[in-house]
């Protein structure tokens, strides 16, 4: 990571407020990751970070630690902190994840209609950057579907659970080649999945979302074919 890009992080100060706390910090990288901003196997500079937030270096250790439980940063002795590099396991082990949450908090909706604002926004958002050819915009876009998807529930723990894993999600797709083939197709299957719960159909919302989630994971494991003994930081 250079200076450079250590530096746009100053936009996000405001984020800390009057408390600067570790957790804080930990919500802006781990928004960052998320939004494809540091790339599996980046090494994060302590003193980079830290002069662009404007925090303590023991403040960003322990935002970095918390990451690190969260399995998006790793340690790596005498080198420094990496962003992790994802192997098939892990592209099996977050989908199994998602399928768990994701459809239980469609099944568990109840009665229509259903607050879609941000899901259909989510949705309209990816279609833009395609049509821009931006496919990091629409693999963006993607995550927020899932996000906008899980808050349906309102639950702040639920949330607060499948930000980790989203995070993780993101990490996955740069370990696919052709961005675009991955994700233009689930393009029509997010407003698929929007129109059923715009219909009040649950049971078609996961049935589309189970179909959805395992081709996903099939697609996306496929691309990690030959990386498992990767290193857990970087990509040789």
């Amino acid at each position: 990571m250079t200076a450079s890009e250590a530096g746009d992080l100053t936009d996000d100060r405001v984020l800390l407020g009057r408390t600067s706390t570790a957790e804080r910090v930990a919500d802006i990288l781990r928004n960052r990751v998320a939004e494809g901003y540091f790339p599996p196997g980046t090494r994060l500079s302590e003193e980079g970070i830290a002069g662009a937030l404007g925090v303590s270096r023991n403040t960003l250790r322990e935002a970095f630690r918390l990451l690190s439980h969260e399995r998006l940063l790793v340690h790596e002795l005498n080198r420094g902190v990496f962003v992790r590099v994802l192997a098939v396991d892990d592209v099996d082990d977050i989908h199994r994840t998602r399928r768990l949450v994701e459809c239980a908090v469609v099944r568990g909706l109840g009665r229509p209609p259903y607050a879609l604002g941000a899901l259909a926004d989510a949705v309209a958002v990816g279609e833009r950057a395609a049509l821009a050819g931006d496919w990091a915009g629409v693999s963006t876009a993607n995550i927020r579907f899932h996000r906008e998807l899980v808050a349906l529930a309102g639950s702040a723990r639920t949330d607060e659970l499948m930000r980790g894993v989203l995070a993780e999600l993101r990490l996955a797709f740069h370990g696919v080649d052709d961005p675009r083939a991955l994700h233009e197709p689930f393009l029509a299957r997010n407003r698929e999945i929007l129109d059923a719960l715009r219909g009040g159909d649950r049971t078609t919302a996961e049935r589309l979302l189970v179909r959805y989630l395992d081709d996903s994971r099939d697609q996306v494991a496929a691309a990690y074919t030959g990386t498992a003994d990767a290193p857990p930081g970087r990509r040789d």
